[in-house]
């Protein structure tokens, strides 16, 4: 194993792949903001490095030599197979050749898409691989399996990461956790697509950055292994939903359980009714989300032992996701309603929305009064000769 430690020596550089999502985020913002002084990192977007582009990956890598990689990065989750297949296995095997030849650590997110549903599953409870499984799936469980075998042949310093229901704040798009919300404020949750007593593990994004650099100080520990990041206590989903819908208020979703089978006849028909309006010119989706439909009605539980038996320490043990879902509520609440997606709610944030009245119904008039008032140059910098600016960085 190649000794490694972000505080050994000078500043260090990362690699992240996949920082425009939810935990590539959290964790780009966790080094920019709480260790700037400690990790350079970069998170190049997709135009930048195609992850279905080998010669991308090598050039990028072998210019920037970073000292650590993490890759975050998916296509999306209802991503055909050839999509799918390239970004999700061939990128992060192709980022995994890069890191062996540079020999610097690896961490890659896999999910507990690769595990049969069950209670307290171990990280060796892997599904084989198989053809009716979902593209997500199997590039997962692909992805996961060529890794160890990379470690066992290429010398690959590599932690593999299992994510279970992912929450947390700031993510730009609508999925996973926030789509059962987004559904709920929405209204379009009529019942309850579950049934009594199906559970689940959730995942912290917020606590994933601070594992992320317990795990790079101590490579002799965590290196070729792979580790489940769940909350320690799983949740039932009914209770989830009703949590939810009692915090925001609402009269909807009915407590009535919608069979499985009365649900995916549901969703087969929405199906078809789309393909009609397709035909017409009309291109909508279902949410990719609904290819789970029947892990609503399985329990899936992810046991944690492992990693509550190495030497990390949870920087927040009491936080759960019930106890973050009152911030979450108001940060989604808000961010959807300025994007009109929703319209249940009538967010105030607690400023003067006279200019936003404004802008909506008279913008005429507001740009006559910026014309009139707001354009003139700075007065404190026409007072203030070039000299004594600032130089530029």
């Amino acid at each position: 194993m190649v000794p490694f430690n972000l505080e050994n020596g000078e500043k260090k550089r990362g690699v992240l792949f996949g920082g425009s999502g939810l935990i590539g985020g959290t964790i780009v913002n966790y080094f920019k903001t709480k260790k700037p002084g400690l990790v350079d990192i970069r998170a190049p977007s997709s135009k930048k490095v195609s992850l279905r582009d080998c010669r991308d990956i090598r050039e990028y890598l072998l210019t920037v030599r970073p000292d650590f990689i993490i890759n975050t990065a998916i296509a999306n989750i209802d991503a055909g197979s050839q999509l799918t297949f390239e970004v999700n296995y061939l990128g992060a095997i192709n980022i995994a050749r890069a890191a062996a030849t540079l020999k610097v650590p690896y961490i890659f997110f896999s999910s507990a898409a690769t595990l049969p549903p069950g209670t307290n599953l171990e990280e060796a409870d892997q599904l084989p691989v198989t053809a009716r499984q979902s593209n997500y799936a199997k590039s997962k469980l692909m992805a996961e399996q060529t890794l160890r075998y990379m470690a066992e042949n290429s010398g690959l310093d590599y932690t593999v990461l299992r994510l279970a229901v992912v929450y947390g704040s700031h993510d730009h798009k609508i999925q996973g956790f926030h789509r059962l919300l987004f559904s709920i404020a929405d209204k379009s949750m009529p019942f309850m697509f579950t049934k009594k007593g199906v559970i689940h593990s959730y995942s912290s994004s917020r606590k994933l950055p601070y594992l992320i650099h317990h795990m790079l100080n101590n490579r002799q520990e965590y290196g070729g292994n792979t580790y489940h990041f769940v909350d320690r206590d799983p949740i039932e989903l009914a209770r989830m939903i009703l949590t939810i819908k009692s915090q925001l208020g609402l009269s909807r979703p009915k407590e009535l359980y919608v069979p499985y089978t009365v649900a995916r006849a549901g969703k087969n028909g929405a199906k078809g009714i789309l393909r009609m309006l397709t035909s017409i010119g009309l291109k909508t989706t279902l949410p990719p989300e609904l290819m789970f439909l029947g892990a609503f009605y399985r329990t899936q539980t992810l046991s944690c032992q492992r990693l509550a038996a190495s030497s990390f320490i949870d920087p927040f043990p009491e936080e759960t996701v019930f106890s973050r879902l009152p911030e979450m509520i108001s940060y989604y609440l808000t961010r959807w309603s300025h994007q009109n997606l929703i319209s249940t709610f009538d967010v105030k944030p607690g400023c003067d929305d006279s200019i936003g009245n404004s802008f909506k119904l008279n913008p005429q008039a507001l740009l006559d009064s910026i014309h009139r008032d707001g354009t003139a140059p700075f007065q404190d910098l026409e007072d203030c000769s070039l000299d004594c600016l600032p130089p530029k960085s």
